[in-house]
């Protein structure tokens, strides 16, 4: 292997590496903000619950008391290991207004109509979000990332993968409404119940694999956090040289008088 060769191999090594690093800092942000596994059984475990039971006995509210009761427990099982509570309060808060909503109208099918609603408001968001710049995935991922908003100005290729991936989510929810809302006003309860917790997955799956491969492509982010605490650092290190600078006349001055 001749001189040339080998600094070309290390420097293959160091891009391969670097761009491991980069899928695997990319694959674990996602997991943190969108649950992993535990989120999305998290979310789909109320739903499912709900219509199965309504399946078997048609009874309004023992399947809405169940659904809400494991969604409480899925809290409680949290708040006992330590863990992050957000996924699970969210499913809370979300089947607690399918519940009110059913239980004001008296049809069961309004158990889902938040979450579709929900839904269809957050593929609008991602959507608007993007055409006016912001897209609504770099304000999720920025913070996970250490990046906060610095990829709107400085990073503009890491903004381009963010736009692309809010558009694939806008997209992909607003084809799963356009499924879910029909069956809603056409459907009996069950079936729409069933769909909906047939589609609680995949979409969400193919979203944050999308997602994954916009990012993975993308420019690292810009860790914030890292330069603000470097410049900390240089800020007290040149006080200190200036302090230092101001006492040496001093001390020298002191040395001459004895």
């Amino acid at each position: 292997m001749t001189s040339l060769d080998k600094p070309t191999g290390n420097t293959e090594a160091t891009g391969n590496t670097e761009a491991d690093d980069a899928r695997a800092v990319t694959e674990a942000a996602l997991f943190e903000a969108f649950g992993g596994v535990r989120g999305m059984v998290e979310t789909v475990l109320p739903g499912l619950l709900f219509v199965t039971i309504y399946t078997i006995n048609k009874d309004l509210h023992l399947s809405a008391i169940a659904a809400l009761a494991v969604s409480l427990l899925l809290v409680v099982v949290r708040l006992a290991m330590r863990d992050t509570v957000k996924h699970a309060f969210s499913g809370v808060f979300g089947v607690a207004f399918g519940v009110v909503f059913a239980m004001m109208t008296g049809n069961a099918k309004d158990f889902y109509l938040p979450g579709m609603l929900y839904t269809l408001g957050l593929a609008l968001a991602y959507i608007v979000t993007t055409l006016a710049g912001v897209p609504l995935i770099g304000l999720i991922l920025g913070p996970v990332f250490k990046e906060n908003l610095s990829w709107r100005t400085r990073n503009p290729g890491r903004k381009k993968a963010y736009a692309r991936a809010s558009w694939a989510w806008g997209l992909i929810l607003l084809a799963k409404c356009a499924i879910l809302f029909p069956l809603y006003w056409w459907a009996d309860t069950t079936q729409l119940g069933w769909v909906l917790v047939a589609l609680k997955i995949p979409p969400f799956l193919l979203a944050v694999w999308l997602t994954w491969v916009f990012l993975a492509k993308a420019p690292a982010p810009i860790d914030v956090f890292a330069e603000m605490e470097a410049e900390e650092r240089a800020e007290k290190e040149r006080k200190a040289a200036l302090a230092g600078e101001s006492g040496e006349p001093t001390a020298g001055r002191h040395r001459r008088e004895d």
